[in-house]
């Protein structure tokens, strides 16, 4: 799946991923105002306006993009309802030529995270059929638990040709309690990121690893350490825009060759018309302006990178 990932990444020129976290006070009213007059204002009236939402902003940006990552929390705090519009969402994105990254930050003991990797990644066995659950191309693992939270995931991306990305430096300020802290002389992030190379050795694809990592824009003198111990790892990066990173700081997430990162943004672009920059499109047109929003931030980075 790195494969497919890399490819959509220069087909696009776009190092981007566009995060699908809908918040419900992010959808225009008028959408909103349609959804619960169809099913009340209910979770499922809410879900229906969050699926509508999302789809707006794929119609419009999937041209431009080579990945979308929804995160999965936003669509569980409407339940069951959320979670069907969670699973269209990936599904559409998928129809529309998109590479699909879960945001599910999930790990447990080995049982429980292969059933997490199953559901997520693989196929459940259903009587004599095997069946797809949630089915995306990508999901976020925990490792916290260790390698029997992980491992489970990199059988199943072997299996079923898919990926994996492993915390390893999150962007949030308070990931130094745990991530900073000094082992055998060391940071524990490095350490993790060693295991990440490890497991990655098992999954490789062609020149990069099916097993990624996620390092927060919003430490580059780490990213720049973390660059040089995973050099096949593909990083995945949060943090951009809203929290506070900047392109100048990415560009040593990177390798020589223009690739080896993906930087993500959320409500920088989903919510792009409530910000003072784009406020002229108006809510009706908030997919056009996540588009532009979409516009600005490759050529922000990529100006970055000196492309």
């Amino acid at each position: 799946m790195i494969n497919k990932l890399i490819a959509n990444i220069t087909k696009t020129n776009a190092p981007i991923v566009v995060g699908l976290d809908p918040m419900l006070n992010y959808v225009p009213e008028y959408i909103k105002e349609a959804a619960f007059a169809e099913y009340g204002e209910t979770l499922k009236g809410a879900a229906e306006a969050i699926w509508v939402y999302n789809k707006g902003i794929i119609d419009a940006t999937y041209d431009l993009i080579p990945a979308v990552k929804p995160q999965i929390a936003m669509y569980e705090q409407f339940g069951i309802e959320g979670l069907i519009a969670f699973h269209k969402t990936c599904e559409y994105a998928k129809e529309k030529g998109l590479v699909v990254i879960g945001d599910i930050k999930r790990g447990d003991i080995g049982s429980t995270s292969t059933a997490y990797a199953v559901g997520h990644l693989g196929h459940v066995q259903v009587g004599s059929n095997k069946l797809a659950g949630f089915d995306e191309d990508f999901v976020t693992v925990n490792p916290y638990l260790g390698s029997d939270g992980v491992k489970p995931f990199v059988d199943v991306c072997k299996e079923e040709g898919k990926g994996i990305f492993v915390l390893v430096k999150t962007s949030n300020p308070s990931s130094g309690e745990f991530q900073d802290r000094i082992i055998d002389g060391r940071p524990l992030y490095e350490l993790v990121a060693e295991k990440v190379v490890e497991w990655g050795s098992e999954c490789m694809g062609n020149g990069y690893s099916n097993v990624g990592c996620v390092v927060g824009a919003t430490y580059p003198e780490m990213g720049k350490v973390l660059r040089k111990l995973m050099p096949n790892t593909y990083i995945l990066v949060p943090g951009y825009g809203a929290q506070g990173g900047k392109a100048e700081d990415l560009v040593h997430y990177f390798n020589e060759d223009g690739l080896g990162a993906i930087v993500n943004s959320s409500r920088g672009i989903i919510a792009a018309y409530k910000q003072d920059k784009y406020a002229g499109f108006g809510e009706k047109a908030y997919a056009d302006a996540s588009r532009k929003a979409v516009v600005d931030m490759i050529a922000d980075i990529n100006g970055a990178l000196g492309k």
